[in-house]
């Protein structure tokens, strides 16, 4: 993503427009706060899922964790769980004897330096293997409540090309979000702009024909539409 000239790295974009409009126009299409609702109260199961889709489908990953879940809901289950079984579960997501590893690792501090409780603080979510800013984040605003922006290579990129944002990384863009979106918007910015790039802003031909948001979109680093 190459920023504009005279554009500062890792911050609001100046000419970003439109910002409430968007949301308001993608949450009228996708309504990603009901989604948020119905399907991600467990902060245990989103852990998990995150730790899944590394490198994974989604509907892969969700199949996955459907599975895996069925033969233990708890820490304390995952976590004496034999490792083939996790792996015949899970399979076949990427890296998925690693993940399988992982996921007993992670089961276990939670059960038993946690008391079972999936933590709902960022130091301490970093501090469980596998568990970077982008899972910690979606656990946080997805489990919880709080306010916190998961970036992925979805909300990275779009972010970019609306003109919302001029970053270079998923960390950068984290941190801009924050000046350019409101607070009430952190928790389902994520859902909304994956269903958005999954279905219309795809990464390198976007459906800028059938797009609600066109006339909001810089269409920063787009050459090729439909």
């Amino acid at each position: 993503m190459t920023a504009s000239p005279g554009a500062a790295r890792g911050r609001p974009a100046m000419a970003a427009v439109g910002v409430s409009r968007v949301v308001r126009s993608l949450r009228r299409a996708h309504d990603a706060r009901r989604f948020v609702r119905e399907n991600h109260a467990d902060p245990f199961r989103i852990l998990i899922s995150c730790l899944l889709s590394l490198r994974t489908r989604d509907e892969t990953t969700s199949a996955a964790a459907t599975r895996l879940f069925s033969r233990g809901r708890t820490p304390r289950a995952l976590a004496v769980m034999p490792g083939r079984q996790v792996e015949r579960a899970i399979y076949p997501v990427g890296f998925y004897r690693v993940k399988a590893r992982t996921i007993r690792r992670v089961s276990d501090i939670i059960w038993r330096r946690h008391a079972g409780r999936v933590p709902a603080s960022m130091e301490e979510l970093l501090a469980l293997p596998g568990v970077g800013r982008k899972t910690a984040n979606l656990v946080l605003g997805r489990a919880f409540g709080l306010p916190a922006i998961c970036v992925d290579t979805h909300v990275h990129r779009i972010s970019n090309r609306l003109g919302w944002v001029e970053t270079r990384t998923p960390a950068e863009t984290e941190k801009a979000l924050e000046s350019v979106l409101r607070p009430s918007a952190w928790v389902d910015i994520n859902e909304l702009l994956v269903r958005h790039g999954q279905t219309v802003c795809h990464p390198l031909s976007p459906v800028c024909s059938a797009c609600r948001i066109a006339s909001l979109c810089a269409k920063r680093g787009v050459t090729r539409s439909r």
